[in-house]
């Protein structure tokens, strides 16, 4: 299984909470967003941690079973099918989670998050889980 991580499943990983690390050991492959990146560091750059988050980060991308996933233009592609078709349903979600799922879609990688809005988005692979 290739599974791709919101920033909130990054975080409950890190964290330590079994259901994701579970998860997260079993895949076969772990996708990390270049989006999801970049929420991640913006976080980190705005707490108190940034030294200690950015290092268990670096440690993270240093696993060969893990991968940063890039934008392409298939991604963008993806990207306004889905922008086109949630403001047809009338459930627009934040354009980072419309990356994601993009992304997550393109990979065909099971998306691993607790935001519910991921459910509106029709052909995704959504595993959900409760926020703590």
């Amino acid at each position: 299984m290739r599974l791709l991580l919101d920033s909130n499943a990054y975080s409950a990983m890190v964290r330590g909470r079994s259901e994701i690390t579970d998860r997260v050991r079993q895949a076969e492959e772990v996708l990390l967003s270049i989006v999801v990146m970049g929420e991640l560091l913006f976080g980190f750059f705005n707490g108190s941690r940034l030294g200690e988050n950015r290092q268990i980060l670096d440690e993270f991308l240093r696993n060969p079973n893990v991968r940063v996933v890039t934008l392409t233009p298939l991604t963008a592609e993806r990207f306004g099918e889905i922008s086109t078709s949630l403001r047809r349903k009338g459930k627009p979600i934040p354009s980072n989670d419309i990356w994601i799922a993009a992304q997550a879609m393109e990979t065909q990688a099971d998306l691993l998050s607790s935001d519910p809005h991921f459910g509106a988005i029709d052909g995704l692979s959504w595993i959900s889980f409760p926020a703590s």
